[in-house]
């Protein structure tokens, strides 16, 4: 990091590095997607994912500590939600790079097919 920079910059380099971390697995990329329809149990987002229950449950937990899920106890259930909104904003702009490197990928490689067939 920069000398020039200030306590807090560095710690908010530190934070949106390890959040960052959360989002390089795309069991926990599903599971945040389906949170964009509402509060889903264990039991939903393991029926939605094809994932087991002891699965989805280690994926929550690392997302609850990086404080991206939000859990609330009802009964014997547990029932999570996005922490912030915003994350649906962040994850959606990402898809919208990819899907954009993608088509130009795509464009690219259609490109160079017709130049090795002419």
């Amino acid at each position: 990091m920069s000398p020039g920079l200030s306590e807090k910059e560095k710690a908010l380099y530190q934070m949106h590095a390890e959040i960052c971390k959360v989002f390089t697995n795309p069991k926990r990329l599903e599971i945040i997607d389906l949170l964009r329809e509402g509060e889903k149990s264990v039991g939903e987002i393991s029926a939605s994912t094809g994932l087991g229950q002891s699965n989805v449950s280690q994926h929550l937990t690392v997302l609850r500590e990086k404080g991206v899920v939000y859990p609330r106890r009802e009964g014997n259930s547990i029932f999570y939600s996005i922490a912030n909104p915003k994350i649906f904003d962040a994850c959606r702009l990402m898809r919208e790079v990819l899907l954009e490197r993608f088509d130009e990928e795509k464009l690219l490689a259609t490109a160079a097919k017709r130049r090795m067939e002419a």
